[in-house]
């Protein structure tokens, strides 16, 4: 029997943690880009709008499988260089690879061709995705025992992913300057090079600088082999079913699922509000201000939000910062019903007539006074949401380890959480298009009428707001806080200790 060594460390140095954010930046800029560039497969590629929706549709099937296998494969793996590290190296470099290759597409090949190529590419991207972000995030749970270090560490994980969102909206602006592409098409091949190298050089980062902790011996790891294929499904099978008793867990996937998913129905409902009420249905008039919104809203995440919550959980607690953080955002949500205000002669423009040109590309950054309001208080939503439910969930596989033993299942555990929260974003994304439809949204009009655009504010401020207040219900009973996770911890270190002290004796016995 062989017994690992790991490497335990309460503080994590800021070369790994700027690694591993260097990790989540990809994981946000791929997601992130593939939405902008999906949209052009109908514009760019010639596929009807129903078929588009199949290809982005059906990669997520298989997403959905994939994730919680992926989970277990690299929670039991065993080698020399960590079982993160090489599954992390690898994907990097297919995922990067294959997100450039289902772009290269040619609008003369036709769309019955383009459909096939694509589809075929994109599951591949799919699993080499998973390849990759599944053992990131796993990675992130075991980096430290220590939980206020644990917040700490996924607070600036997700500052530096913020970045990827300040980038994405850019690729509206980007693909469709005819001074810089000859066609939307060549848009979206070229920019998609540019999206696989630089993830390629930072996916491979986490892979190079991070150091893992595996406190798990080999013998309670499951043998990865295809002749060992259905014991291994039954044992993931199992551990999915303890994780259903982990209330901790399940609180926290629960919470996760209202915030992200109620944020998500509406998420497009901003771009039609500033479109369609505040310029009233000119493209031309709102110019980059949607895609401003968007940029502010992630930089004031990133600069701003993460370091408070940070601060409010390390001070108060992760459940009453998540609590106080998600009532922040509440009140942002409200708020825009002010912020959201008809642009005329008389509106107060920050910037106004002001252009920003780099090269051939002129972006107009003017924007409403007004508008400005609710961004501060919203990005409490899901600026608290990742940094807060991602430390958390790190307490919770100590929680699990002292109930379940070993392996540490953080690649499970990581795999289940995001599976939850992709299932959820489709759903979301399904409910948003039936509330526009509701209201009697149609973006074919230049102008909607003033009863569905103030029904369509309604929706865009209760919807977030509710599921956001019922998040806040579900965490108030949270009972896994910061005493608690201490006593885990000393308990979890004992536990090994003890396990350590009898296999020395049995070898000196032998």
């Amino acid at each position: 029997m062989t017994q690992n060594k790991p490497y335990i460390q309460e503080k994590v140095p800021l070369l790994q943690k700027a690694a591993f954010g260097s990790g989540h930046l990809v994981n946000n800029l791929l997601p992130g880009a593939l939405g902008v560039f999906s949209f052009f497969l109908i514009t760019a590629f010639g596929i009807e709008p129903a078929i588009a929706g199949l290809l982005a549709a059906i990669p997520r099937f298989f997403d959905a499988l994939s994730d919680p296998i992926m989970g277990f494969i690299t929670d039991n793996t065993s080698s020399k260089w960590g079982r993160r590290r090489p599954y992390i190296f690898v994907g990097a470099i297919l995922s990067a690879i294959l997100f450039v290759v289902q772009w290269q597409m040619y609008e003369v090949n036709g769309s019955t061709y383009n459909f096939w190529y694509f589809l075929l590419f994109s599951i591949l991207f799919i699993f080499a995705n998973t390849i990759f972000s599944t053992p990131l995030i796993g990675m992130g749970y075991e980096m430290t025992s220590d939980t206020k270090e644990r917040t700490r560490l996924m607070g600036i994980a997700n500052m530096v992913g913020q970045i990827s969102w300040m980038i994405v909206p850019l690729f509206w602006v980007l693909i469709a300057n005819k001074d810089l592409f000859e066609s939307q098409a060549d848009g979206v091949r070229t920019l998609s090079i540019f999206v696989g190298f630089t993830c390629l050089i930072f996916g491979l980062l986490p892979a190079i600088f991070c150091r893992e902790i595996d406190v798990s011996d080999d013998d309670s790891k499951a043998k990865i082999t295809f002749k060992s294929l259905a014991s291994n499904l039954a044992i993931l099978w199992q551990n999915i079913k303890n994780m259903t008793k982990n209330n901790p867990f399940m609180r926290l996937c629960g919470a996760t699922f209202l915030v992200f998913n109620g944020f998500q129905m509406v998420a497009s409902f901003s771009y039609f509000i500033i479109v369609f009420y505040m310029y009233k249905g000119s493209y031309e008039m709102a110019g980059t201000v949607p895609a401003i919104f968007s940029i502010l809203g992630a930089f004031l995440t990133a600069v701003l939000i993460i370091p408070i919550v940070s601060w409010l959980a390390n001070k108060f607690g992760k459940r009453n910062a998540f609590i106080i953080s998600t009532f922040i955002s509440i009140i942002g949500y409200i708020l825009k019903w002010w912020g959201f205000v008809v642009v005329d002669e008389n509106t107060a423009v920050l910037f106004n007539d002001v252009v920003l040109q780099v090269d051939v590309v002129k972006f107009s950054i003017e924007m409403p006074i007004m508008l400005l309001l609710p961004i501060p208080f919203m990005a409490f939503g899901l600026g608290g949401l990742f940094t807060l439910m991602m430390s958390m969930t790190a307490d919770v596989c100590d929680l699990d380890e002292l109930r379940n033993g070993l392996p540490r299942r953080e690649g499970t555990f990581g795999a289940v959480y995001w599976w939850m929260v992709k299932i959820g974003q489709s759903i979301a994304l399904a409910l948003g298009g039936l509330v526009l439809s509701i209201v009697g949204f149609d973006a074919g009009k230049s102008v909607q009428t003033l009863e569905t655009m103030n029904d369509l504010r309604i929706a865009d401020i209760i919807i977030p707001s509710i599921t956001a207040g019922l998040a806040v219900w579900i965490m108030w009973n949270y009972n896994l806080n910061e005493d608690r996770v201490s006593r885990i911890k000393k308990e979890l270190q004992e536990r090994r200790l003890t396990k350590k002290n009898k296999l020395k004796s049995e070898q000196n016995v032998i």
